[in-house]
C-alpha cells in the first residue's frame, strides 16, 4: 500500500494451503487497505489429463481455490487450463470445456460469486492460445478470460504481439467476441519474457526482454480498458509501478 499499489494476487501454485482463519484475515487486512485481492490455482491443473484421476484432482483444486478466494474476499481465480498431451486441439479443447463447466456448475450451487478465469499460455504444448481461452468462455455461462500478454507474445514468437497495432487488435478481438463491456473488467498479467520457437522460458524484467509495454499501455488507455493488472515480473514492484506511471502520465 505504501508503494501505491491497489491490487494483489494470492499466489496458491503449489497447492492451496491457506486455512480458513488465515485466508479471513488476509480478506480483512486487504479491506482496510483497499487492496484488490484475486487468486492464483495451483499449477497442478490439467483438465485434459489422461488419467481420470488427475482431471478429478484438477477440478478439486479449482474448487479449492475458489472457496479460499471466497474466504478472504478475492473476486477472480486464474488458472492454467492444461496440457494438449496426445490430443488433438478439438479433442483438448471439449475434455477443459466439460471438466470446467463441472466446476463451474457446482460453484453455482454454492452461490460462490467467484469468477474462474482461464489464463492465455506462453508454451506451444499447453491449451491457452488466445483464440482458445476466448471460445471457452464463449461457450461455458460464467467464464471470463485472463489475458497474459507475455505469454501471447512468446507463444506467437519474435515481432508478433508486439506493437501498439497488435494490443490494439487483441483487446478489440475480445469485444468482438465477449462483449466490449467486458473491457471494462478485464484480468490481465504482464511481465517480460524470454521464449524459443517452443514458447516461453522464462519471465523478465521488462526492461530486459523486447516487449513493448509503452505501446501496450497506450492500447489500453486508447481503448479505456479497465479492470486489474498484475505484474509477474521477477521483481514485481519495481515493474507495476513502473507501468502505473506511465499509465497515469
Amino acid at each position: 500500500m505504501e508503494l501505491g499499489l491497489d491490487c494483489m494476487e494470492v499466489e496458491f501454485v503449489k497447492g492451496v494451503k491457506m486455512g480458513t482463519e488465515t485466508a479471513e484475515r488476509v480478506g480483512e487486512a486487504a479491506r482496510e487497505l483497499s487492496v484488490r485481492l484475486s487468486v492464483h490455482a495451483p499449477y497442478y491443473v490439467n483438465l485434459n489429463a489422461a488419467e481420470e484421476g488427475r482431471r478429478l484432482a484438477s477440478m478439486e483444486r479449482l474448487v479449492a481455490s475458489a472457496r479460499t478466494a471466497v474466504k478472504c474476499g478475492a473476486g477472480n481465480v486464474v488458472f492454467h487450463a492444461g496440457y494438449y498431451g496426445r490430443d488433438d486441439e478439438e479433442t483438448t479443447f471439449q475434455n477443459i470445456k466439460k471438466g470446467i463447466e463441472e466446476v463451474v456448475s457446482l460453484l453455482r450451487a454454492e452461490r460462490s460469486g467467484v469468477v474462474l478465469r482461464p489464463e492465455t499460455m506462453g508454451k506451444r504444448r499447453q491449451f491457452g492460445s488466445l483464440e482458445e481461452i476466448l471460445r471457452l468462455c464463449r461457450e461455458v455461462d460464467g467464464l471470463e478470460p485472463c489475458l497474459d500478454f507475455a505469454h501471447i507474445h512468446a507463444r506467437e514468437g519474435r515481432g508478433k504481439a508486439n506493437s501498439y497495432r497488435e494490443f490494439d487488435r487483441i483487446l478489440r478481438k475480445v469485444g468482438r467476441k465477449l462483449g466490449r463491456q467486458k473491457l471494462q473488467n478485464m484480468h490481465i498479467h504482464i511481465s517480460g519474457a524470454e521464449y524459443s520457437s517452443r514458447g516461453e522460458l522464462k519471465h523478465l524484467m521488462l526492461d530486459e526482454s523486447d516487449f513493448r509495454y509503452d505501446e501496450w499501455v497506450q492500447a489500453l488507455k486508447d481503448l479505456g480498458v479497465a479492470g486489474t493488472v498484475i505484474c509477474e515480473s521477477p521483481i514485481q514492484e519495481h515493474d507495476a509501478l513502473l507501468l502505473k506511471n506511465l499509465y497515469v502520465s
